[in-house]
C-alpha cells in the first residue's frame, strides 16, 4: 500500500518486525525484540498520527487509496440507477449523479469522481468537471426537487477543469448557476467533503442546508499548491499556504463553514473504508430525516441565513 513521507519511520519499523519474524524458528527467537520494536512502533504512530500538520493532512485527503464518491455509494447505498449526461454538450465522467436508497431513504446523490489508475483518471478528468459535469448535477438535482427527494452531496475535487474547452463552453456561468439554483433548491441538500474540496469545483455542488466534512479532507478557495505560486511566487512553499488558509475540518467548523466532521481512523480513510462508511451513513440518516421534517420555506429561509452568516468578522 501507497505510504506518505511522514509515514516513513513507522514503516522502517514494520519492516524490521517483519524482518524479524521471519528470521525466528526454534533455534532463534526474538519475540522480546519483535515486542519492544511493537511498543516503540505504537507509540511513534500515537505521535505522528495526533500531530498531523495541515500539510500532512492534505497528503492524506490525496492519497490514492483513500474511498472515492462510487466507493461510497456501493458500500453504503442500494438501488443505484446513474444519471448521464447534461441534455446540452456531453456526459462528464468527473462528476458522478444518480437515485440510489439509505436503508428506506431514497436520495439523489451527486459526487465527483477520481481514477485509480491512469486511465481511468483520464476518463474522469482527475476529478476536475467540466461545465457539462455542473449542468448534469443541477440537471438532478432538479429531478430531486420534482420528486421530494433529498440530495446527497460528495465532494472530492482539486478544483474545476481549467482547460481552454470547458471556458469555451462557460465553465464560470456554470458553476455560478448552480450556486444561485442550489440556494433556491426547494429539497434538502447535505453535502460531505471526502477529500479534497478545491475553490469553485467543489462549492459549485456545496450550497447545502448541512455540510459535513471527513477528518481529513480540506475545503479551501484555493488548492495550497495554487495559493503558494500566488504569494511566494513557488509551489513549493504549499506547507506554509495550508498554515495560512486555515483548511482543515478543525479550522473550518469555527468559521461556520461547515457543520459537522466525521471521524476517520487514526491513519486515514483508506485504513479502514468500512469504519468511515458506517460513521458517515449515520451521519447522513440523521441529517436527512432531520431536513426532511422542516418546511420547505422554513428550509430556503435557514440556507440563506447559513452562507449570509459565513465571513463575519470583528476588529
Amino acid at each position: 500500500m501507497s505510504s506518505m513521507q511522514f509515514e516513513k519511520p513507522i514503516i522502517d519499523i514494520q519492516n524490521k518486525i517483519a524482518e524479524l519474524r521471519k528470521l525466528s524458528n526454534g533455534q532463534l527467537d526474538f519475540s522480546s525484540e519483535i515486542q519492544r520494536l511493537e511498543q516503540k512502533m505504537e507509540s511513534l504512530r500515537e505521535k505522528v498520527y495526533h500531530t498531523l500538520s495541515s500539510w500532512q493532512r492534505i497528503q492524506i485527503a490525496r492519497h490514492p487509496k483513500r474511498p472515492y464518491t462510487l466507493d461510497y455509494i456501493h458500500m453504503m447505498m442500494t438501488d443505484f440507477v446513474e444519471i448521464h449526461g447534461d441534455r446540452l454538450f456531453a456526459d462528464d465522467f468527473a462528476m458522478i449523479t444518480g437515485f440510489a436508497r439509505i436503508d428506506d431513504e431514497m436520495v439523489v446523490v451527486i459526487g465527483h469522481q477520481k481514477g485509480r489508475d491512469t486511465t481511468e483518471n483520464v476518463k474522469r478528468n482527475f476529478g476536475c468537471a467540466h461545465p457539462e459535469g455542473y449542468r448534469k448535477a443541477m440537471r438532478a438535482m432538479r429531478l430531486a426537487e420534482k420528486f421530494g427527494l433529498p440530495v446527497v452531496v460528495f465532494i472530492d475535487t482539486p478544483g474545476a477543469y481549467p482547460g481552454i474547452g470547458a471556458e469555451e463552453r462557460g465553465q464560470a456561468q456554470a458553476i455560478a448557476e448552480n450556486l444561485r439554483d442550489m440556494a433556491g433548491l426547494g429539497t434538502p441538500i447535505v453535502a460531505t467533503v471526502i477529500g479534497e474540496g478545491g475553490s469553485g469545483g467543489a462549492l459549485g455542488v456545496g450550497v447545502a442546508d448541512y455540510v459535513m466534512i471527513l477528518q481529513n479532507a480540506y475545503y479551501s478557495v484555493i488548492s495550497p499548491e495554487g495559493c503558494a505560486s500566488i504569494l511566494w511566487r513557488s509551489a513549493t512553499k504549499a506547507p506554509e499556504a495550508c498554515e495560512a488558509l486555515k483548511l482543515t475540518g478543525e479550522h473550518l467548523i469555527k468559521f461556520g463553514i461547515v457543520d459537522e466532521i466525521i471521524p476517520e481512523p487514526m491513519e486515514g480513510a483508506h485504513r479502514d473504508p468500512a469504519m468511515v462508511m458506517a460513521n458517515l451513513k449515520a451521519a447522513l440518516l440523521k441529517q436527512i430525516k432531520r431536513l426532511n421534517g422542516i418546511k420547505t420555506k422554513d428550509l430556503l429561509d435557514q440556507r440563506y441565513a447559513k452562507f449570509r452568516a459565513i465571513g463575519q468578522f470583528k476588529e
